[in-house]
């Protein structure tokens, strides 16, 4: 499902270059639970932003479901994250003047579905989400943990071949965090999608079927 083969990405700070990242190589199957673990400034956020296909690499490549990400634009770019990927992020990004439901149907909408058949479906995996009576409520009215579960169930709307959470329990309380590891868990069984999940947590990290642990921008045991 996704390919790293040697990634490398440097800034020039000054007269400085400063590697961020450093040859890193992963395969990750398709239908896998993957957690990337290490310290701050360790790469990790630089590294999803790559393998997503947000940003470009110095040098190495990425192959995200067969697509060389260095072949194509960023309007073929963008097809693709929007065809086949969904994002969960620590800051829920949800936006404040849409209710649950129409934050949910926004990527459906965007992909050119009818009105009525993008607000079904979101209906229908704000449910599976547990949020099934808060369809109508904006983001304000709701908890910080029930935030977090719409923005899952906005990433798993528009049914993505692979979901990428970038520490999507970090501003969730131990609790809640474990929550929603346990609903990213499920959903990854019910729809076989890819997950990579970016934390800091290595008690959450270690649900996952693999762990991939960087230090300095490079792959450690």
């Amino acid at each position: 499902m996704l390919v790293a083969r040697e990634l490398t990405k440097e800034y020039q700070s000054g007269s400085r270059t400063l590697t961020v990242l450093d040859a890193v190589s992963f395969d990750i199957p398709q239908g896998t639970f993957v957690s990337i673990v290490g310290p701050s400034g360790s790469g990790k956020t630089t590294l999803l932003g790559l393998l997503a296909g947000l940003d470009t690499p110095t040098s190495g490549s990425v192959i995200l479901d067969g697509a060389d990400l260095a072949t194509l634009d960023e309007d073929r770019r963008a097809k693709l994250r929007g065809e086949k990927v969904g994002f969960v992020f620590q800051s829920f990004q949800l936006i404040p003047t849409l209710t649950a439901l129409e934050n949910v149907s926004v990527p459906l909408e965007l992909r050119g579905e009818r009105e009525s058949q993008s607000a079904e479906r979101a209906r229908d995996v704000l449910g599976r989400v547990g949020l099934g009576d808060r369809v109508g409520h904006f983001p304000a009215q709701l908890s910080g943990g029930e935030q977090q579960r719409v923005a899952i169930a906005r990433a798993f709307a528009n049914q993505p071949r692979i979901l990428f959470a970038d520490e999507p329990t970090g501003n969730l309380d131990a609790a809640t965090g474990l929550r929603i590891v346990e609903l990213l868990e499920s959903l990854n069984g019910e729809s076989g999608s890819t997950i990579v999940l970016v934390t800091h947590d290595l008690g959450l990290a270690g649900r996952a079927q693999r762990m991939i642990k960087l230090a300095d921008g490079r792959v450690v045991p």
